[in-house]
């Protein structure tokens, strides 16, 4: 009896086995691959940038600085709205490759260049919705019509019967409401229909088709997750010649939820990575001093309410939450924006991107452009970085903040430390911290308003002499700002005193001038 209900469960294992090994699997981890080039570690959103402008910023500065890769705002046909609002460029009007940034050769051109300079880039997707209901005719950037009170998109083409119905308002209070409802009157598409589902792949396989890494999805948390699903196992692999075989792209998907919210980012997260608007929101308080920054000690941890590290794609702020009324972490208030993106990129948490703006005084407001709406390009993007010598910021409307010192030389701070541990934690119990990634790179926050720092700690850095790359960088044999002496002991007197320009100091190890073997002694 033993003998064949032994037989029975092999028979059994064999049978399950067989069934396991018939199902493709969702493989969350191939998704969540940025598939940077060496050791880069960091995304910029260079919003509403020109594709020529932007190839030639790969090579003259992106790519020589260290950046791993380029986020460019959406690439599909929009409808043209009166005033040129910077959200027009989320109201879809067909899936051709043609807007104010460029047509698709431009678009081609841009991703080779980058790509040769080992600078990715990812495409911002709107797949959740079409435009909404517009006065008089509908008219997109390539010269599509369309009847969006009629839900019809010929250049798709789209019809009626590839919409959710009934029509409703999107809110987060239920699953449905938060996806199958229209998010601000932008018709909402139903990702279950095959028509729908079959468009969007096609759309998504042409941009890989140019070479991009991966995906932006927009709006992601008012699409249901089981359809994204199916939408993302569709798409083809990357570019073998670029990637090499079997590359998925790579997905980060803009989900804004709070606690309550019905549709939330730990819905999201098998998919691939998700916004992490927790991030955003806690740095934003305590670097406008709501919070000391002595509570940072136990960041990335669950009890921030945070997700998984590998999971998280971080940030200071978006395009759109900048423009929130409250936001104090911008480019307006350069001090604390710096401070608070000089933190995001020293420590370990989450995937990385920076924000780089153009001038805005109102919601609405695109970025600069002429008498008949054309961009104007920002300027001087032709400086080469390669010459040594400091690089300075954008003229004609534009901030580029990827151009500031403090942040692009905090973007090769994250890309020395790499996966170094998070330690030796220091703090005046207040507003003044400092912590080291192993023995590779330090940085301290002085955040007292009014108040110096100085005090001699322990660095975790071996013995030298560095340069403060905040403050400067290292040329040749000297620093343009700041030295670090680091003792013996592995101790250094920290300095940030309270009327200086920036409250941070940092140092790495590609940045040290000679190890100081009998200085100590």
């Amino acid at each position: 009896m033993c003998k064949i209900q032994s037989i029975i469960g092999v028979q059994i294992a064999v049978l399950v086995l067989l069934q396991l090994n018939s199902v493709q699997c969702y493989d969350s981890q191939a998704y969540k691959n940025p598939h940077f080039e060496g050791n880069r570690t960091t995304i910029v959103h260079l919003f509403e940038w020109k594709w020529k402008d932007i190839a030639t910023e790969c090579e003259r500065f992106l790519g020589p600085m260290g950046f791993g890769g380029v986020q460019v705002s959406p690439i599909t046909e929009n409808i043209i709205i009166a005033g040129r609002p910077w959200y027009e460029r989320y109201q879809p009007i067909s899936y051709r490759f043609v807007t104010r940034s460029g047509n698709e050769d431009d678009l081609r051109d841009m991703v080779a260049r980058c790509n040769k300079v080992g600078v990715r880039i990812y495409v911002d997707a709107v797949i959740n919705h079409m435009t909404a209901d517009a006065p008089g005719k509908c008219i997109g950037t390539d010269g599509s019509t369309a009847q969006p009170e009629k839900r019809e998109f010929p250049a798709v083409p789209y019809t009626a019967d590839d919409y959710n119905w009934p029509v409703c308002d999107s809110d987060d209070s239920t699953l449905h409401k938060a996806r199958d409802c229209e998010l601000v009157g932008l018709h909402d598409l139903n990702q279950r229909k095959e028509n729908v589902r079959n468009k969007i792949v096609e759309f998504l396989n042409h941009a890989i088709d140019t070479g991009v890494a991966g995906f932006r999805v927009d709006a992601a948390k008012h699409m249901w997750p089981e359809d994204l699903e199916v939408i993302y196992e569709r798409m083809n692999d990357l570019e073998p010649s670029v990637f090499g075989y079997g590359k998925r792209p790579f997905i980060y998907q803009e989900v804004a939820s709070g606690p309550s919210s019905a549709s939330n980012k730990w819905q999201y997260a098998y998919l691939g990575k998700v916004y992490e608007y927790t991030n955003k929101y806690h740095l934003e308080e305590f670097f406008r001093g709501s919070k000391p920054l002595s509570g940072l000690r136990f960041w990335g941890l669950p009890t921030f309410g945070l997700m998984h590290s590998n999971d998280a794609f971080v940030f200071t702020e978006s395009h759109d939450s900048q423009r929130d009324a409250n936001a104090q972490t911008t480019h307006k208030n350069p001090r604390l924006h710096k401070m608070a993106v000089a933190f995001l990129l020293a420590h370990p948490y989450g995937q990385t991107r920076v924000m780089s703006s153009f001038e805005f005084n109102n919601f609405n407001q695109g970025p600069p452009c002429n008498s008949k709406g054309e961009i104007i390009s920002p300027k001087p993007i032709v400086t080469n970085v390669t010459d040594g010598k400091d690089v300075n910021m954008c003229e004609n409307g534009w901030v580029c903040e990827h151009r500031w010192r403090q942040i692009y030389q905090m973007i090769g701070f994250r890309n020395v430390v790499g996966e170094a541990p998070f330690l030796n934690w220091w703090t005046n119990n207040h507003n003044q911290i400092a912590f080291s990634r192993g023995e590779l790179g330090f940085v301290a926050f002085n955040g007292e308003f009014g108040v110096d720092l100085n005090v001699y700690i322990y660095t975790g850095m071996p013995t030298g002499r560095y340069c403060d790359v905040i403050s400067g960088r290292k040329s040749g044999y000297r620093c343009t700002g700041k030295t670090i002496y680091v003792d013996h002991n592995r101790m250094a007197n920290i300095k940030i005193f309270k009327d200086e320009q920036d409250g941070i100091l940092a140092i790495h190890k590609e940045v040290m001038h000679y190890l100081l073997r009998y200085c100590f002694t």
